[in-house]
């Protein structure tokens, strides 16, 4: 591959996260990472100091590398920063809006939808943060969207670390509701309607820890295709970086 070791490392344990294959509590081993990359530890430890620095992993003296545990207190606090973060983002947004992100962002929910109906848990968690993003970046501001590109990573590991005791989809067709204030530049309705859909997530969180993952680290970070998915999720991610 073209890309250094360190940012091989980095992508992977990133994307894996994002699409919750990799879970709070995994250890991260230098001598496991060092194999499946095929690389140096050198290049492990920069990696993981990297991971580190983005606030998704843990650094422990003595133990390794673990993506991090949020705490209940620490996941309310996410959810609360991406509150603020999210109306501000959403105020810069509907004065920029154009038809074109209109029919982009409905596209992706469609995508989204799909992604559902066949169970493809990380193409759908992947598309839900991609139309988070695509406001972010429609707002103009990159600094607020670099914080949320923290906060949505950190927030997927809390929905899969707390995940519902019983799923319910109730908040699932919120980002229609998003996109039509949107598109008819409703600034107040727009403000309320994304915070009521965070704050949605928010309450489906299940505080009882869940099992242990017993799958290899390998497949944690590789991940194997949902069935149905036929290559979506690398499209996907070639679809974000041209949005």
């Amino acid at each position: 591959m073209d890309a250094q070791p360190e940012s091989q490392i980095v992508d992977a344990v990133l994307n894996a996260i994002s699409e919750q294959r990799l879970p709070a509590g995994a250890k991260l081993g230098e001598q496991a990472l060092s194999e499946l990359f095929n690389c140096n530890r050198a290049n492990v430890r920069r990696a993981l100091a990297s991971l580190a620095a983005k606030q998704v992993v843990e650094l422990r003296p003595n133990r390794g590398a673990f993506v991090v545990t949020p705490s209940a207190q620490e996941a309310r606090e996410v959810f609360q920063a991406r509150r603020a973060i999210e109306r501000t983002i959403a105020r810069q947004a509907v004065a920029r809006v154009s038809d074109e992100d209109v029919a982009y962002l409905r596209a992706n929910i469609a995508a989204e939808a799909e992604a559902r109906a066949r169970r493809d848990k990380p193409t759908e968690l992947r598309l839900s943060q991609q139309f988070h993003m695509y406001l972010a970046r429609l707002s103009g501001n990159r600094v607020l969207e670099r914080f949320l590109a923290e906060l949505t990573m950190r927030s997927t590991l809390i929905l899969g670390m707390y995940p519902s005791a019983a799923h319910s989809c109730a908040h699932c067709d919120d980002h229609v509701g998003i996109v039509d204030a949107l598109m008819a530049r409703d600034e107040e309705l727009l403000l309320r309607l994304t915070d009521d859909h965070l704050r949605h997530l928010e309450a489906g969180l299940n505080f009882d820890l869940p099992p242990v993952s017993s799958v290899s680290l390998k497949d944690q970070l590789i991940g194997a295709p949902a069935e149905g998915a036929s290559g979506d999720r690398k499209a996907g991610r070639q679809n974000l970086r041209n949005a």
